[in-house]
């Protein structure tokens, strides 16, 4: 971290010569144009060049006395060995220096509210006088060598101060990120970003005051939020600054600035939010080609990532670390551009829509808030100068860039690497039953995955999912959950919450945890492994479900009963328990044969598209998973056993004895059985009028869940008839059936927490 620190302060310096040059570069013509103000024929007046060139002089002093301060002591040698620099270690102390430019930061607040004046200033003189305009299109710095020298205009150097100090902040964010806790600066960086953001978020206040537009009941337009988000409504995919105002919504285009011209926003398009609909598309699947894409840039950015971590430990660590570190930026930033999969559609009254994307649930969440507030006040929307909007936007900018990783991460002890697991276990608190799915975010570098979403629940109270998933992370540090709730038109956050990660306190046992999501409770587990990543590989498509063994599916999904067999059965008890014949009454093959294979090929999808299938078909599928076991549910090996215990005469003996049996069985089969015939003897119950006997589902579900093996492939011994099997088959079921006392199925693993439920 300290090597990030040193190298990061090189920069500040190399910044802060720079800015001074352009500053003495601007400053250049002042005194020849004081001198004219006194002739005949001024080219400006006193008072205009009073406004050029206001505060300029003083922002130059500033900053010359910061450089210098900063310059001496990054090189005065330190008390190490060999002459070794002070700037090596945690002796090096530079917030003091900090402390005192920001101390002196309201300078600027004189310049930004003379700003505009001075821009009009000089657009009226270029206009008028040959002379100045020469000299304002075509000014070079007076020192530094022929390649170093830029020329600039002289609105672009007016220019640089105001956005000097919106980067201020950025760049004490990053300082602050790399300066350890236990260091001398670290609280007093602390301070100084509080006080630049204070200043900031003031000029920000002032600037749309000067501005000030009412709008209905007194309001004054405001900026409430802004961000960069992907604007995919020219059928392209473009990156893109919104501004969020108290009536309207403003997309614009960031031009970065570039040698000798300033930063500028270009208009796109404003929707007024007075009637405006919103509707969010959750988790759309993109295209093979484009998943193969990005596939490579992510394997690219991990090979950088790697080349990164070797060149800080180099001779040449500096500079290379800083080409490797543009090129990761760059690349992240056309993946943040093309890997999006959430999309807001935005329609307003008037027939015009738009269609943004984000690649985070939790942010496309934050948006709709914002936006949904902003709409109930039904404030009216004045038409706004959208010239002077869009030019306001440099000043009025909260975010500096695109949230890339690579731009701010920190290689700490704290952050993760490795891979982290999260076993989504159960929900309570919802006011109504509901299907329901939890979604899970990582951050750190976008090398893999970062989201995953448990199946949605089928309607209930109190879902339960008992899902593991798993991410491979690079500088995670926070992990974010949200609830959503699926509806036929749309999916609805239900509430949302977030995890600080900290390596030094996850370890590699399960710790359990509950977490408030607005009224909704979730509980889950974490545990984390820490290791070496491999490059990113391509997504595994889904492991099949149907014709798996048991234990196989059971070990591979972390639980003991499989969610297909959860989730059909779920299913029915919501809305089959009354229909005459159910599991008797078969459902259509072809749908059927559908819903069996998107088991196969991706369970959030078939678990929604069970939701709306005909009930029968449900149950047709239940029946099929079973059908199709490679072997029986219930083992061979115990049905001659079985076989024999329903000879007993005794009821309670007999049952006593097939309860015995049970026992011998593998985990999940017992779990698997017991979970199934608590729920036929649920629908048994309502036989008055669904017309299913004990007798009936034991006739249905026997031949299914118990198979004698076949003689000749591997199997020896005493065969039954047909008619004696199926005769088995039935009785051992019927016979569970009529029992009372049947043990409870536990539907997932335990896991072996370190510590007691926390709750946060």
């Amino acid at each position: 971290m300290l090597a990030r620190r040193l190298v990061l302060l090189k920069g500040i310096l190399e910044s802060e010569e720079v800015y001074l040059r352009e500053l003495e570069t601007l400053l250049t013509p002042m005194k020849a144009l004081r001198a004219s103000a006194g002739t005949s024929q001024p080219v400006l007046s006193s008072r205009q060049v009073q406004t050029v060139f206001y505060q300029v002089p003083e922002i130059r002093d500033l900053h010359h006395s910061f450089y210098s301060g900063l310059k001496a002591r990054l090189t005065e040698p330190g008390p190490g060995k060999d002459g070794d620099m002070n700037s090596t270690g945690l002796d090096l102390v530079v917030g003091d220096l900090f402390l005192k430019m920001v101390n002196q930061i309201g300078l600027y607040g004189g310049f930004i509210r003379n700003y505009e004046e001075a821009l009009e200033v000089v657009h009226q003189c270029t206009l008028s006088d040959p002379l100045f305009r020469t000299l304002a299109q075509s000014m070079m710095p007076s020192n530094g060598s022929n390649k170093t020298r830029t020329k600039y205009t002289f609105e672009a150097l007016l220019y640089k101060p105001l956005d000097r100090v919106t980067k201020t902040t950025l760049v004490l964010h990053d300082l602050l990120k790399t300066t350890p806790e236990e260091h001398t600066d670290h609280s007093v960086l602390h301070e100084v970003l509080r006080l630049s953001r204070s200043f900031l978020s003031g000029i920000n206040e002032s600037s749309q005051c000067k501005r000030e537009v009412t709008l209905s009941r007194g309001m004054r337009r405001q900026l409430m939020r802004d961000g960069f988000v992907v604007d995919v409504s020219d059928g392209e995919r473009g990156l893109r600054h919104l501004f969020l105002y108290t009536d309207l919504l403003l997309c614009t285009r960031n031009k970065h600035a570039t040698k000798g011209k300033p930063e500028q926003y270009r208009f796109c398009w404003y929707l007024p939010l007075a009637g405006l609909k919103l509707r969010w598309v959750a988790d759309q699947e993109r295209p093979p080609d484009a998943q193969l894409r990005l596939h490579a840039m992510r394997t690219k950015m991990h090979l950088l990532r790697q080349q990164l971590r070797q060149h800080a430990n180099g001779s040449r660590g500096v500079s290379l670390a800083a080409r490797s570190r543009k090129k990761l930026e760059q690349m992240e930033l056309t993946l943040f551009t093309h890997s999006p999969v959430y999309t807001l559609e935005l329609h307003s009254p008037s027939g015009k829509s738009h269609t943004l994307v984000l690649s985070s649930l939790s942010e496309l969440e934050e948006w709709r808030e914002d936006i949904d507030k902003l709409t109930k006040d039904n404030i009216e929307t004045v038409p706004p100068d959208l010239l002077t909007l869009t030019g306001a936007c440099v000043k009025l900018r909260m975010t500096q860039q695109p949230p890339l990783h690579s731009t701010h991460a920190v290689e700490d002890e704290k952050s993760l690497c490795g891979t982290l697991s999260v076993a989504v276990h159960s929900a309570c608190g919802l006011q109504q039953p509901a299907s329901v799915y939890v979604c899970v975010e990582v951050d750190g570098y976008e090398f893999y995955d970062k989201q995953a979403q448990t199946h949605s629940s089928v309607h209930s109270l109190n879902p339960r999912w008992d899902q593991e998933l798993s991410f491979q992370v690079d500088g995670a540090r926070e992990l974010r959950l949200l609830c959503v709730s699926q509806s036929g038109r749309q999916d609805a956050v239900l509430g949302k919450a977030s995890v600080t990660l900290d390596a030094k306190t996850l370890t590699r046992r399960w710790r359990r945890q509950t977490l408030h999501l607005g009224q909704v409770e979730v509980t889950l587990s974490l545990k984390y492994c820490p290791h070496p990543l491999d490059p990113p590989s391509a997504a595994a498509p889904q492991k099949p479900v149907f014709c798996v063994p048991l234990e196989t599916l059971a070990q591979q999904e972390g639980v003991l009963v499989p969610h297909v067999v959860r989730c059909c059965v779920e299913e029915v008890e919501r809305r089959g328990m009354d229909e005459v014949g159910i599991y008797r009454v078969s459902g259509s093959t072809n749908d059927i044969g559908s819903l069996k294979a998107a088991f196969n090929s991706n369970l959030r999808e078939a678990v929604t598209r069970l939701r709306s299938a005909e009930v029968n078909v449900v149950s047709g599928v239940l029946k099929l998973y079973f059908r199709e076991l490679p072997e029986p549910l219930v083992p061979t090996k115990i049905l001659r056993s079985l076989a024999q215990a329903l000879e007993i005469q005794d009821m309670n003996g007999r049952l006593a004895a097939m309860l015995s049996l049970l026992q011998s069985c593998p985990e999940p089969n017992r779990h698997t059985f017991l979970y199934l015939l608590h729920h036929l003897q649920r629908v048994s119950e309502k036989q008055g009028v669904n017309k299913m006997s004990p007798m009936n589902l034991a006739t249905v579900f026997g031949p299914s869940l118990l198979r004698l093996p076949v003689v000749g492939l591997g199997h020896d011994g005493p065969t039954m008839d047909i008619a004696q099997e199926v005769v088995v088959q039935v009785q051992v079921v019927l016979c569970y059936l009529q029992c009372n006392n049947l043990p409870e199925a536990q539907t997932s693993r335990p896991h072996d927490t370190e510590d007691e439920t926390t709750h946060m």
